[in-house]
Protein backbone atom coordinates (compact mmCIF):
# COMPACT_ATOMS: atom_id res chain seq x y z
CA UNK A 1 0.00 0.00 0.00
CA UNK A 2 2.67 2.82 1.22
CA UNK A 3 4.43 1.83 -2.32
CA UNK A 4 1.27 2.33 -4.27
CA UNK A 5 0.86 5.45 -2.06
CA UNK A 6 4.61 6.72 -3.35
CA UNK A 7 3.67 5.79 -7.00
CA UNK A 8 0.82 8.34 -6.69
CA UNK A 9 2.41 10.78 -5.15
CA UNK A 10 5.41 11.00 -7.33
CA UNK A 11 3.43 10.70 -10.52
CA UNK A 12 1.00 13.87 -9.32
CA UNK A 13 3.91 15.78 -8.68
CA UNK A 14 5.30 15.59 -12.17
CA UNK A 15 1.94 17.79 -12.97
CA UNK A 16 2.50 20.46 -10.35
CA UNK A 17 4.82 23.20 -9.58
CA UNK A 18 5.70 26.08 -6.94
CA UNK A 19 3.51 29.30 -6.86
CA UNK A 20 6.44 31.18 -7.41
CA UNK A 21 7.64 29.90 -10.74
CA UNK A 22 4.15 29.81 -12.03
CA UNK A 23 4.17 33.46 -10.97
CA UNK A 24 7.28 34.13 -12.41
CA UNK A 25 6.49 32.65 -15.91
CA UNK A 26 3.43 34.59 -15.84
CA UNK A 27 5.46 38.03 -15.55
CA UNK A 28 8.03 36.92 -17.86
CA UNK A 29 5.07 35.88 -20.39
CA UNK A 30 3.28 39.19 -19.69
CA UNK A 31 6.16 41.06 -19.83
CA UNK A 32 7.06 39.78 -24.09
CA UNK A 33 3.39 39.99 -24.71
CA UNK A 34 3.13 41.71 -28.30
CA UNK A 35 0.77 44.66 -28.39
CA UNK A 36 -1.44 43.27 -30.94
CA UNK A 37 -3.16 40.56 -28.51
CA UNK A 38 -4.47 43.66 -26.96
CA UNK A 39 -7.45 43.90 -30.05
CA UNK A 40 -7.39 40.75 -30.83
CA UNK A 41 -5.58 40.63 -34.24
CA UNK A 42 -3.12 38.22 -32.77
CA UNK A 43 -3.99 35.63 -30.43
CA UNK A 44 -2.45 33.07 -28.08
CA UNK A 45 -2.85 29.61 -29.88
CA UNK A 46 -5.02 26.89 -28.57
CA UNK A 47 -4.86 23.12 -28.97
CA UNK A 48 -7.80 20.90 -27.60
CA UNK A 49 -6.88 17.18 -28.35
CA UNK A 50 -9.96 14.96 -28.07
CA UNK A 51 -8.46 11.67 -25.09
CA UNK A 52 -9.87 8.00 -24.97
CA UNK A 53 -11.94 7.49 -21.72
CA UNK A 54 -8.71 6.33 -19.71
CA UNK A 55 -6.69 8.72 -17.75
CA UNK A 56 -2.99 9.29 -19.84
CA UNK A 57 -0.02 9.33 -18.05
CA UNK A 58 1.29 11.94 -19.17
CA UNK A 59 -1.92 14.39 -19.63
CA UNK A 60 -3.03 15.95 -23.19
CA UNK A 61 -1.72 19.70 -22.19
CA UNK A 62 -0.89 20.20 -26.34
CA UNK A 63 1.73 23.10 -25.52
CA UNK A 64 3.89 20.83 -23.87
CA UNK A 65 4.52 19.09 -27.61
CA UNK A 66 5.91 22.51 -29.26
CA UNK A 67 9.29 23.04 -30.61
CA UNK A 68 10.56 25.91 -28.87
CA UNK A 69 10.53 23.96 -25.57
CA UNK A 70 13.90 23.23 -23.27
CA UNK A 71 15.37 20.71 -21.65
CA UNK A 72 14.18 22.38 -18.03
CA UNK A 73 10.38 22.60 -19.50
CA UNK A 74 9.48 20.34 -16.13
CA UNK A 75 10.36 23.27 -13.87
CA UNK A 76 9.09 26.26 -15.48
CA UNK A 77 5.39 24.95 -16.87
CA UNK A 78 2.39 26.05 -15.73
CA UNK A 79 -0.09 23.63 -15.47
CA UNK A 80 -3.49 24.95 -16.27
CA UNK A 81 -6.55 23.47 -15.51
CA UNK A 82 -10.17 23.61 -15.56
CA UNK A 83 -10.78 23.50 -19.29
CA UNK A 84 -13.03 20.99 -20.93
CA UNK A 85 -11.39 18.48 -23.34
CA UNK A 86 -14.53 17.25 -25.05
CA UNK A 87 -16.70 19.10 -27.33
CA UNK A 88 -19.78 17.80 -29.63
CA UNK A 89 -21.54 19.77 -32.51
CA UNK A 90 -24.59 19.45 -34.21
CA UNK A 91 -22.68 17.42 -37.04
CA UNK A 92 -21.14 14.96 -34.61
CA UNK A 93 -24.90 14.32 -33.23
CA UNK A 94 -26.36 13.80 -37.16
CA UNK A 95 -22.97 11.65 -37.71
CA UNK A 96 -23.50 9.47 -34.31
CA UNK A 97 -27.10 9.12 -35.29
CA UNK A 98 -26.43 8.16 -38.77
CA UNK A 99 -23.50 5.35 -37.54
CA UNK A 100 -26.29 3.83 -34.98
CA UNK A 101 -28.40 3.50 -37.58
CA UNK A 102 -26.02 1.60 -40.22
CA UNK A 103 -25.07 -0.13 -37.21
CA UNK A 104 -28.33 -1.60 -36.83
CA UNK A 105 -29.16 -2.45 -40.26
CA UNK A 106 -26.02 -4.60 -40.60
CA UNK A 107 -26.73 -6.28 -37.21
CA UNK A 108 -30.34 -7.24 -39.00
CA UNK A 109 -28.52 -8.17 -42.31
CA UNK A 110 -25.99 -10.18 -40.20
CA UNK A 111 -28.76 -12.07 -38.04
CA UNK A 112 -30.96 -12.75 -41.39
CA UNK A 113 -28.13 -14.63 -42.99
CA UNK A 114 -27.11 -16.56 -40.07
CA UNK A 115 -31.03 -17.78 -39.90
CA UNK A 116 -31.46 -18.04 -43.70
CA UNK A 117 -27.86 -20.35 -43.31
CA UNK A 118 -29.10 -22.55 -39.96
CA UNK A 119 -32.47 -23.14 -41.01
CA UNK A 120 -31.23 -24.05 -44.93
CA UNK A 121 -28.22 -26.21 -43.06
CA UNK A 122 -30.81 -28.03 -40.77
CA UNK A 123 -33.08 -28.71 -43.41
CA UNK A 124 -30.14 -30.53 -45.26
CA UNK A 125 -29.27 -32.55 -42.17
CA UNK A 126 -32.40 -34.00 -41.71
CA UNK A 127 -33.81 -34.68 -45.12
CA UNK A 128 -31.85 -38.04 -45.51
CA UNK A 129 -33.56 -39.17 -41.89
CA UNK A 130 -36.77 -38.11 -43.39
CA UNK A 131 -36.45 -39.87 -46.54
CA UNK A 132 -35.47 -43.33 -44.51
CA UNK A 133 -37.98 -42.34 -41.65
CA UNK A 134 -41.28 -41.62 -43.68
CA UNK A 135 -41.87 -44.99 -44.73
CA UNK A 136 -41.29 -46.89 -41.80
CA UNK A 137 -44.04 -44.47 -40.01
CA UNK A 138 -46.60 -44.44 -43.34
CA UNK A 139 -46.93 -47.73 -44.56
CA UNK A 140 -44.45 -49.74 -42.26
CA UNK A 141 -46.72 -53.17 -43.08
CA UNK A 142 -46.12 -52.89 -46.85
CA UNK A 143 -42.31 -52.60 -47.11
CA UNK A 144 -40.55 -55.44 -48.18
CA UNK A 145 -37.84 -56.22 -45.36
CA UNK A 146 -34.69 -54.60 -45.53
CA UNK A 147 -32.05 -57.30 -45.82
CA UNK A 148 -27.95 -57.48 -45.07
CA UNK A 149 -26.95 -54.66 -48.05
CA UNK A 150 -30.08 -52.08 -47.09
CA UNK A 151 -28.46 -52.78 -42.85
CA UNK A 152 -25.27 -51.70 -44.24
CA UNK A 153 -26.28 -48.60 -46.28
CA UNK A 154 -27.83 -47.89 -42.67
CA UNK A 155 -24.19 -47.17 -41.82
CA UNK A 156 -22.85 -45.81 -44.38
CA UNK A 157 -25.56 -42.66 -44.09
CA UNK A 158 -24.73 -42.02 -40.58
CA UNK A 159 -20.91 -41.94 -41.26
CA UNK A 160 -21.46 -40.05 -44.25
CA UNK A 161 -23.75 -37.98 -42.29
CA UNK A 162 -20.97 -37.15 -39.37
CA UNK A 163 -18.39 -36.26 -41.89
CA UNK A 164 -20.82 -34.16 -43.72
CA UNK A 165 -21.59 -32.52 -40.42
CA UNK A 166 -18.04 -32.21 -38.96
CA UNK A 167 -16.64 -30.28 -42.27
CA UNK A 168 -19.54 -27.92 -42.13
CA UNK A 169 -18.94 -26.92 -38.96
CA UNK A 170 -15.17 -26.65 -40.26
CA UNK A 171 -15.95 -24.21 -43.02
CA UNK A 172 -19.35 -22.24 -42.52
CA UNK A 173 -19.91 -22.43 -38.52
CA UNK A 174 -17.02 -19.61 -37.63
CA UNK A 175 -17.07 -16.49 -35.70
CA UNK A 176 -17.78 -13.46 -38.59
CA UNK A 177 -14.57 -11.12 -38.47
CA UNK A 178 -16.01 -8.38 -39.96
CA UNK A 179 -19.61 -6.96 -41.52
CA UNK A 180 -19.18 -6.11 -45.46
CA UNK A 181 -21.48 -4.23 -47.07
CA UNK A 182 -22.38 -6.40 -49.80
CA UNK A 183 -23.31 -10.47 -50.00
CA UNK A 184 -20.17 -12.69 -50.38
CA UNK A 185 -21.33 -14.37 -53.85
CA UNK A 186 -20.06 -17.66 -53.79
CA UNK A 187 -21.23 -18.31 -50.39
CA UNK A 188 -24.88 -16.82 -51.55
CA UNK A 189 -24.56 -19.21 -54.85
CA UNK A 190 -23.78 -22.27 -52.48
CA UNK A 191 -26.36 -21.74 -50.69
CA UNK A 192 -29.31 -21.36 -53.58
CA UNK A 193 -27.22 -24.77 -55.41
CA UNK A 194 -28.25 -26.42 -52.01
CA UNK A 195 -31.54 -25.05 -51.96
CA UNK A 196 -32.59 -25.92 -55.45
CA UNK A 197 -30.49 -29.27 -54.80
CA UNK A 198 -33.00 -30.34 -52.07
CA UNK A 199 -35.70 -28.75 -53.00
CA UNK A 200 -35.35 -31.22 -56.20
CA UNK A 201 -34.95 -34.35 -54.42
CA UNK A 202 -37.71 -33.94 -52.23
CA UNK A 203 -40.01 -32.76 -55.11
CA UNK A 204 -38.88 -36.46 -56.83
CA UNK A 205 -39.39 -37.92 -53.85
CA UNK A 206 -42.86 -36.91 -52.84
CA UNK A 207 -44.07 -37.25 -56.67
CA UNK A 208 -42.31 -41.35 -57.24
CA UNK A 209 -42.77 -42.17 -53.33
CA UNK A 210 -44.69 -40.52 -51.39
CA UNK A 211 -47.43 -40.80 -53.47
CA UNK A 212 -46.84 -44.03 -55.00
CA UNK A 213 -46.42 -45.89 -51.11
CA UNK A 214 -43.26 -47.69 -52.88
CA UNK A 215 -42.82 -51.06 -51.08
CA UNK A 216 -38.80 -51.13 -52.14
CA UNK A 217 -37.33 -50.11 -48.81
CA UNK A 218 -33.72 -50.93 -50.04
CA UNK A 219 -34.26 -48.68 -53.22
CA UNK A 220 -35.21 -46.04 -50.93
CA UNK A 221 -32.55 -46.08 -48.70
CA UNK A 222 -29.92 -46.37 -51.52
CA UNK A 223 -31.94 -43.13 -52.85
CA UNK A 224 -30.89 -41.24 -49.25
CA UNK A 225 -27.49 -42.49 -49.63
CA UNK A 226 -26.90 -40.94 -53.26
CA UNK A 227 -28.35 -37.66 -51.56
CA UNK A 228 -25.56 -37.51 -48.95
CA UNK A 229 -22.93 -38.56 -51.82
CA UNK A 230 -24.05 -35.39 -53.71
CA UNK A 231 -24.04 -32.98 -50.24
CA UNK A 232 -20.27 -33.92 -49.91
CA UNK A 233 -19.08 -33.32 -53.41
CA UNK A 234 -21.12 -30.04 -52.85
CA UNK A 235 -18.89 -29.93 -49.53
CA UNK A 236 -15.78 -30.20 -51.77
CA UNK A 237 -17.16 -27.82 -54.65
CA UNK A 238 -17.68 -25.25 -51.14
CA UNK A 239 -14.16 -26.10 -50.08
CA UNK A 240 -12.48 -25.55 -53.45
CA UNK A 241 -14.64 -21.81 -54.13
CA UNK A 242 -13.96 -20.81 -50.87
CA UNK A 243 -10.94 -21.47 -49.47
CA UNK A 244 -8.46 -23.30 -52.49
CA UNK A 245 -9.31 -20.61 -55.40
CA UNK A 246 -7.72 -17.53 -53.41
CA UNK A 247 -4.38 -19.54 -52.17
CA UNK A 248 -2.34 -18.90 -55.68
CA UNK A 249 -1.14 -15.19 -55.47
CA UNK A 250 -2.16 -12.98 -58.58
CA UNK A 251 -2.25 -9.44 -57.23
CA UNK A 252 0.14 -7.29 -55.33
CA UNK A 253 -1.46 -4.44 -53.63
CA UNK A 254 0.54 -1.24 -52.38
CA UNK A 255 -1.60 0.27 -49.38
CA UNK A 256 -0.46 4.04 -48.64
CA UNK A 257 -1.80 5.77 -45.29
CA UNK A 258 -2.90 9.19 -46.92
CA UNK A 259 -1.91 11.09 -43.40
CA UNK A 260 2.24 10.20 -42.99
CA UNK A 261 2.58 8.16 -46.82
CA UNK A 262 3.52 5.08 -44.90
CA UNK A 263 3.26 2.17 -47.13
CA UNK A 264 2.99 -1.97 -47.27
CA UNK A 265 2.93 -4.20 -50.18
CA UNK A 266 0.34 -7.69 -50.34
CA UNK A 267 0.13 -10.52 -52.11
CA UNK A 268 -3.57 -11.68 -53.04
CA UNK A 269 -5.38 -14.28 -55.53
CA UNK A 270 -8.57 -14.28 -57.11
CA UNK A 271 -10.57 -12.14 -53.89
CA UNK A 272 -13.77 -9.75 -54.34
CA UNK A 273 -12.96 -6.20 -53.78
CA UNK A 274 -13.99 -6.37 -50.40
CA UNK A 275 -13.04 -8.95 -49.28
CA UNK A 276 -9.52 -8.00 -50.59
CA UNK A 277 -10.17 -4.78 -48.34
CA UNK A 278 -10.78 -7.00 -45.37
CA UNK A 279 -7.87 -8.81 -46.05
CA UNK A 280 -5.77 -5.17 -46.01
CA UNK A 281 -7.12 -4.27 -43.10
CA UNK A 282 -6.57 -7.24 -40.77
CA UNK A 283 -2.85 -6.62 -42.07
CA UNK A 284 -3.30 -3.09 -41.37
CA UNK A 285 -3.18 -3.64 -37.35
CA UNK A 286 -0.67 -5.80 -37.57
CA UNK A 287 2.12 -4.43 -39.67
CA UNK A 288 1.53 -0.47 -40.13
CA UNK A 289 2.44 1.53 -36.87
CA UNK A 290 -0.27 2.94 -34.49
CA UNK A 291 -1.80 6.42 -36.56
CA UNK A 292 -0.16 9.11 -34.19
CA UNK A 293 -1.56 12.64 -35.21
CA UNK A 294 0.05 14.09 -33.18
CA UNK A 295 3.17 13.65 -35.06
CA UNK A 296 1.66 15.75 -37.87
CA UNK A 297 0.96 18.68 -35.68
CA UNK A 298 4.56 20.28 -35.73
CA UNK A 299 4.30 20.04 -39.62
CA UNK A 300 1.25 21.42 -40.17
CA UNK A 301 1.46 24.39 -37.53
CA UNK A 302 5.61 24.81 -39.59
CA UNK A 303 3.24 25.03 -42.85
CA UNK A 304 0.78 27.72 -41.41
CA UNK A 305 3.46 29.63 -40.58
CA UNK A 306 5.11 29.46 -43.84
CA UNK A 307 2.21 30.36 -45.55
CA UNK A 308 0.88 33.25 -43.35
CA UNK A 309 1.95 36.85 -44.78
CA UNK A 310 2.88 40.15 -43.52
CA UNK A 311 -0.54 42.32 -42.79
CA UNK A 312 0.06 45.80 -44.16
CA UNK A 313 -1.92 48.65 -41.98
CA UNK A 314 -2.70 51.88 -44.44
CA UNK A 315 -3.08 54.65 -42.15
CA UNK A 316 -2.25 57.72 -43.86
CA UNK A 317 -3.51 56.07 -47.26
CA UNK A 318 0.16 57.06 -48.38
CA UNK A 319 2.82 54.41 -50.39
CA UNK A 320 0.55 51.75 -50.04
CA UNK A 321 1.50 49.90 -53.04
CA UNK A 322 5.80 50.41 -52.35
CA UNK A 323 4.78 48.43 -49.00
CA UNK A 324 2.83 45.62 -50.07
CA UNK A 325 5.70 45.38 -52.21
CA UNK A 326 8.83 45.75 -49.38
CA UNK A 327 6.29 42.85 -47.94
CA UNK A 328 5.75 40.67 -50.78
CA UNK A 329 9.72 40.78 -51.16
CA UNK A 330 10.08 39.70 -47.63
CA UNK A 331 7.59 36.64 -47.22
CA UNK A 332 9.42 35.50 -50.82
CA UNK A 333 12.74 35.75 -48.19
CA UNK A 334 11.60 33.80 -45.68
CA UNK A 335 10.23 31.17 -48.23
CA UNK A 336 13.67 31.06 -49.34
CA UNK A 337 15.30 30.29 -46.01
CA UNK A 338 12.11 27.77 -44.84
CA UNK A 339 14.76 24.72 -45.20
CA UNK A 340 17.30 26.13 -43.04
CA UNK A 341 14.32 26.46 -40.28
CA UNK A 342 13.03 22.87 -41.20
CA UNK A 343 16.18 21.54 -40.89
CA UNK A 344 17.71 22.89 -37.43
CA UNK A 345 14.44 21.88 -35.68
CA UNK A 346 14.78 18.48 -36.97
CA UNK A 347 17.74 18.46 -35.98
CA UNK A 348 16.87 19.76 -32.46
CA UNK A 349 14.18 17.39 -32.19
CA UNK A 350 16.73 14.75 -32.59
CA UNK A 351 19.12 15.58 -30.02
CA UNK A 352 16.60 15.85 -27.28
CA UNK A 353 15.04 12.59 -28.31
CA UNK A 354 18.34 11.27 -27.76
CA UNK A 355 19.11 12.65 -24.76
CA UNK A 356 16.15 11.69 -22.97
CA UNK A 357 16.06 8.34 -24.62
CA UNK A 358 19.29 7.88 -22.95
CA UNK A 359 18.70 9.53 -19.29
CA UNK A 360 15.19 7.15 -19.89
CA UNK A 361 17.56 3.97 -20.44
CA UNK A 362 19.40 4.78 -17.72
CA UNK A 363 16.92 5.03 -15.13
CA UNK A 364 15.07 2.04 -16.37
CA UNK A 365 18.05 -0.16 -15.89
CA UNK A 366 19.01 1.43 -12.45
CA UNK A 367 15.13 0.16 -11.27
CA UNK A 368 16.07 -3.07 -12.70
CA UNK A 369 19.10 -3.28 -10.88
CA UNK A 370 17.19 -2.50 -7.56
CA UNK A 371 14.61 -5.14 -8.61
CA UNK A 372 17.31 -7.76 -8.52
CA UNK A 373 18.53 -6.64 -5.25
CA UNK A 374 15.44 -6.54 -3.87
CA UNK A 375 14.63 -10.38 -5.18
CA UNK A 376 17.75 -11.11 -3.30
CA UNK A 377 16.38 -9.58 -0.08
CA UNK A 378 13.21 -11.29 -0.63
CA UNK A 379 14.70 -15.26 -0.78
CA UNK A 380 15.57 -14.30 2.82
CA UNK A 381 12.16 -13.45 3.91
CA UNK A 382 9.47 -15.63 5.34
CA UNK A 383 6.78 -16.65 2.28
CA UNK A 384 4.15 -13.93 3.92
CA UNK A 385 6.17 -10.99 3.74
CA UNK A 386 7.35 -10.80 -0.11
CA UNK A 387 5.66 -8.84 -2.40
CA UNK A 388 3.83 -9.92 -5.38
CA UNK A 389 4.99 -8.50 -9.35
CA UNK A 390 2.53 -5.98 -8.74
CA UNK A 391 3.83 -4.04 -5.67
CA UNK A 392 7.44 -4.89 -6.93
CA UNK A 393 6.50 -3.19 -10.20
CA UNK A 394 5.14 -0.12 -7.76
CA UNK A 395 7.96 0.47 -5.99
CA UNK A 396 10.31 0.79 -8.31
CA UNK A 397 7.93 2.68 -11.11
CA UNK A 398 8.55 6.48 -9.17
CA UNK A 399 12.29 6.34 -10.33
CA UNK A 400 11.57 5.86 -13.66
CA UNK A 401 8.64 7.68 -14.36
CA UNK A 402 9.71 10.84 -14.78
CA UNK A 403 12.55 10.30 -17.95
CA UNK A 404 9.62 8.21 -19.23
CA UNK A 405 7.12 10.48 -18.83
CA UNK A 406 9.53 13.03 -20.53
CA UNK A 407 10.29 10.85 -23.45
CA UNK A 408 6.98 10.10 -24.62
CA UNK A 409 6.04 13.87 -24.44
CA UNK A 410 8.80 14.52 -26.58
CA UNK A 411 7.99 11.69 -29.08
CA UNK A 412 4.33 12.70 -28.49
CA UNK A 413 3.33 9.11 -27.45
CA UNK A 414 1.80 10.11 -24.27
CA UNK A 415 -1.82 9.17 -25.52
CA UNK A 416 -0.98 5.80 -25.63
CA UNK A 417 0.40 4.67 -22.50
CA UNK A 418 -1.63 5.43 -19.06
CA UNK A 419 -0.36 4.86 -16.11
CA UNK A 420 -1.80 1.77 -15.30
CA UNK A 421 -0.47 -0.06 -18.57
CA UNK A 422 2.68 1.08 -18.04
CA UNK A 423 2.33 -0.76 -14.77
CA UNK A 424 0.78 -3.77 -16.03
CA UNK A 425 3.33 -4.28 -18.29
CA UNK A 426 6.34 -3.44 -15.73
CA UNK A 427 4.68 -5.86 -13.41
CA UNK A 428 4.62 -8.71 -16.41
CA UNK A 429 8.01 -7.72 -17.41
CA UNK A 430 8.74 -9.00 -13.67
CA UNK A 431 6.75 -12.37 -14.13
CA UNK A 432 8.60 -13.50 -16.65
CA UNK A 433 12.25 -12.15 -15.47
CA UNK A 434 12.14 -9.95 -18.69
CA UNK A 435 15.65 -7.50 -19.21
CA UNK A 436 15.11 -3.57 -18.93
CA UNK A 437 15.32 -3.62 -22.55
CA UNK A 438 12.68 -6.25 -23.34
CA UNK A 439 10.50 -3.45 -20.92
CA UNK A 440 11.50 -0.57 -23.22
CA UNK A 441 10.52 -2.27 -26.57
CA UNK A 442 6.94 -0.82 -26.35
CA UNK A 443 8.17 2.82 -25.62
CA UNK A 444 11.83 3.24 -27.79
CA UNK A 445 9.76 2.11 -30.67
CA UNK A 446 6.33 2.93 -32.20
CA UNK A 447 4.40 -0.44 -32.48
CA UNK A 448 1.43 -1.87 -34.25
CA UNK A 449 -1.83 -0.80 -33.47
CA UNK A 450 -2.89 -4.19 -32.18
CA UNK A 451 0.16 -3.66 -29.41
CA UNK A 452 -2.33 -0.51 -27.67
CA UNK A 453 -5.73 -0.80 -26.31
CA UNK A 454 -9.17 -0.42 -28.00
CA UNK A 455 -9.84 2.93 -26.61
CA UNK A 456 -6.39 4.49 -28.11
CA UNK A 457 -7.32 3.15 -31.82
CA UNK A 458 -7.95 6.03 -34.20
CA UNK A 459 -9.89 3.11 -36.52
CA UNK A 460 -12.39 1.33 -35.67
CA UNK A 461 -15.61 1.81 -38.71
CA UNK A 462 -14.52 1.87 -42.12
CA UNK A 463 -16.37 2.99 -45.28
CA UNK A 464 -15.10 0.95 -48.50
CA UNK A 465 -15.03 3.64 -51.54
CA UNK A 466 -14.57 1.89 -54.93
CA UNK A 467 -16.04 2.73 -58.42
CA UNK A 468 -16.36 -0.67 -59.12
CA UNK A 469 -18.62 -3.00 -58.08
CA UNK A 470 -17.22 -3.94 -54.45
CA UNK A 471 -18.56 -7.92 -55.37
CA UNK A 472 -16.69 -7.58 -58.43
CA UNK A 473 -13.10 -9.44 -58.98
CA UNK A 474 -9.73 -7.88 -58.27
CA UNK A 475 -8.03 -6.55 -61.33
CA UNK A 476 -5.35 -4.59 -62.95
CA UNK A 477 -5.44 -0.87 -62.03
CA UNK A 478 -8.21 -1.22 -60.07
CA UNK A 479 -7.92 1.48 -57.09
CA UNK A 480 -9.98 1.73 -53.85
CA UNK A 481 -10.24 3.65 -50.39
CA UNK A 482 -10.54 2.65 -47.45
CA UNK A 483 -11.75 5.35 -44.95
CA UNK A 484 -12.11 6.23 -41.12
CA UNK A 485 -12.67 9.00 -39.04
CA UNK A 486 -9.29 10.74 -39.59
CA UNK A 487 -7.28 8.87 -42.11
CA UNK A 488 -8.13 7.00 -45.06
CA UNK A 489 -6.53 3.66 -46.83
CA UNK A 490 -5.67 4.08 -50.30
CA UNK A 491 -4.78 0.68 -51.54
CA UNK A 492 -3.41 0.34 -55.38
CA UNK A 493 -3.92 -3.21 -56.98
CA UNK A 494 -1.10 -4.34 -59.54
CA UNK A 495 -1.16 -7.43 -61.44
CA UNK A 496 1.74 -9.87 -61.24
CA UNK A 497 3.74 -10.30 -64.54
CA UNK A 498 3.57 -13.27 -65.95
CA UNK A 499 7.16 -14.94 -65.57
CA UNK A 500 9.04 -16.93 -68.51
CA UNK A 501 12.45 -19.03 -67.61
CA UNK A 502 14.16 -20.50 -69.77
CA UNK A 503 17.26 -23.14 -69.39
CA UNK A 504 20.64 -23.02 -70.45
CA UNK A 505 22.53 -26.20 -70.81
CA UNK A 506 25.80 -25.86 -69.28
CA UNK A 507 28.58 -28.87 -70.60
CA UNK A 508 30.33 -30.16 -67.50
CA UNK A 509 33.42 -30.31 -70.16
CA UNK A 510 33.53 -26.37 -70.29
CA UNK A 511 34.64 -26.35 -67.12
CA UNK A 512 38.08 -27.92 -67.80
CA UNK A 513 41.33 -25.69 -67.68
CA UNK A 514 44.92 -26.35 -68.95
CA UNK A 515 47.50 -24.54 -66.57
CA UNK A 516 50.38 -23.52 -69.16
CA UNK A 517 54.08 -22.29 -67.28
CA UNK A 518 56.90 -21.16 -69.40
CA UNK A 519 60.40 -22.71 -69.25
CA UNK A 520 62.11 -19.38 -68.59
CA UNK A 521 62.42 -17.88 -64.77
CA UNK A 522 63.46 -14.61 -64.30
CA UNK A 523 67.10 -14.22 -62.69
Amino acid sequence: MSAAMDTESTYSGYSHYSGHSKKAHRQGRDRHKSPRSKDGSRSEKSVTIQTPPAEPLLGNDASRAEEGQDDNWGETTTAITGTSEHSISQEDIARISKDLEDSVGLDCKRYLGLTVAAVLGLLVFLTPIAFILLPQILWRDDLEPCGTVCEGLFISVAFKLLILLIGTWALFFRQPKADLPRVFVFRALLLVLIFLFVFSYWLFYGVRILDSKDTNYQGIVQYAVSLVDALLFIHYLAIVLLELRQLQPMFTLKVVRSTDGESRYYSLGHLSIQRAALVVLENYYRDFTVYNPALLTASKSRAAKHMAGLKVYNVDGNNASGQSRAMIAAAARRRDSSHNELYYEEADHERRVRKRRARLVVAVEEAFTHIKRLQAEEQQKAPGEMMDPREAAQAIFPSMARALQKYLRTTRQQQYHSMESILQHLSFCITNNMTPKAFLERYLNPGPTLQYDRDRWFSKQWTLVSEEAVTSALQDGVVFVLKCLDFSLVVNVKKIPFIKLSEEFIDPKSHKFVLRLQSETSV
